[in-house]
């Protein structure tokens, strides 16, 4: 009798270094806004409301680009709260730093340069942790290392919102030829769909709430998840 097999789900390696990311993202720093507000900006901003931040919280940013979420950030904390930023691009934090000084709220943020894989922050820092788009940056073998770190500085019952392109919902011939082309020119075409939700289940979060995106007919999700071992809500 023939050995049944089981089909494991796939998702598409990362094959661009860090260092080729980090001078992309400085090269089209200036230019990124543009990029972001017709295919993004909209999803980011519906999981940053999903996330519920609220006066006096400190929250940590996971690459947040040109800025536009953090500076809704720092307006959410008030006086009383602080906004922490990691972008692997240093001109992305340049961006950021203009527009938190128009907007007059340098003074609740800090920003820094560096890798989500090692967080440098101590234990349960944070009551909320935000990426948007940012996951699936990260190579297949290095998300349960960044939802470890994550969870490792997020307060008991914290929380962390994520925006991603997913595969949750299954195959499409739209996520297929998107695939295709992140394969053919990986350094240019970064993100790809990954397993959002089943990937936080893994690292022991508990999801609250998900909702279903479509980005030009590609799936993708925003997942709003607890860091608590408590019964799942959903």
């Amino acid at each position: 009798m023939p050995e049944a097999r089981c089909n494991k789900p796939t998702v598409s390696a990362v094959s661009r270094t860090k260092e080729e990311a980090k001078q992309c993202y400085d090269r089209i720093s200036r230019y990124y806004d543009y990029f972001t507000r017709v295919f993004e900006r909209k999803y980011a901003e519906m999981a940053l409301e999903c996330l519920s931040i609220v006066e006096g919280e400190t929250v940590l940013e996971i690459g947040f680009g040109t800025g536009h979420c953090l500076k809704r950030i720092a307006e959410s904390i008030g006086q009383r709260g602080k906004v922490y930023g990691i972008d692997i691009s240093s001109g992305m934090i340049e961006i950021t730093k203009k527009r938190l000084k128009k907007a007059g709220l340098v003074g609740r943020a800090e920003l820094y340069r560096g890798d989500a894989a090692t967080l440098l922050f101590d234990d349960n820092t944070f009551d909320a942790v935000f990426m948007s788009f940012t996951l699936e940056l990260f190579d297949t073998p290095e998300i349960p290392q960044v939802l470890r770190q994550i969870k490792r500085v997020l307060k008991p019952e914290g929380r962390l919102g994520i925006t991603s392109m997913s595969k949750e919902n299954g195959e499409s011939i739209f996520l297929r030829i998107y695939e295709w082309i992140h394969n053919k020119w990986p350094k240019y075409v970064d993100c790809r769909p990954i397993y959002v939700e089943q990937s936080l289940r893994e690292a022991g979060y508990n999801i609250k709430s998900k909702k279903k995106i479509s980005l030009f007919r590609l799936p993708g999700e925003v997942v709003i998840a607890l860091n608590t071992s408590s019964k799942n809500i959903v």
